[in-house]
């Protein structure tokens, strides 16, 4: 079988999570993919996509951090590109906002009791997990961060 590919555009606000989701989910459904592997997806996608829009699109004046590296005026925009084989789903997740590469943060230690934990890092570690494999790349001002998932084997069984 080819690969084969569906593409979503999103406009980063309140509804894109909820998209995104929505669309991921209907093609989970129409490829009948293991229940297994429309969890590692989607909780994967909601998971960076929660976070892109927290973060990527904020001004220097609310992150201490470097400014965005284009120019400030362009659109705002978040495009996902799902592809698929018999064997693996690789969803990519491409935004023009703050450069940032979510493979290079450190998975904090789990908390041994509510008093130790720490807000922060749990999501990553449930990405890690689910996900048979995780990549970042910055090119022509953008962040791609590639979410690959095995459909012959099970999500979080490694």
């Amino acid at each position: 079988m080819p690969p084969q590919t569906d593409t979503l555009d999103l406009v980063p606000d309140r509804n894109t999570v909820k998209s995104a989701t929505q669309w991921l989910e209907t093609i989970c459904r129409r490829e009948s993919w293991p229940s297994a592997v429309a969890f590692a997806l989607t909780l994967s996608l909601d998971e960076a996509l929660t976070n892109i829009v927290s973060y990527a699109f904020q001004s220097a004046d609310h992150i201490n951090d470097n400014h965005r590296t284009d120019d400030d005026s362009t659109p705002r925009a978040v495009y996902l590109r799902c592809t698929w084989t018999r064997t693996q789903v690789r969803l990519e997740i491409i935004d023009n906002g703050r450069p940032y590469d979510p493979t290079q943060s450190i998975t904090p230690s789990l908390a041994t009791s509510l008093d130790e934990a720490h807000l922060g890092g749990h999501g990553l570690r449930l990405m890690r997990h689910y996900l048979s494999g995780m990549s970042y790349v910055r090119s022509h001002q953008r962040n791609c961060l590639i979410l690959l998932v095995d459909l012959t084997i099970n999500p979080g069984k490694r």
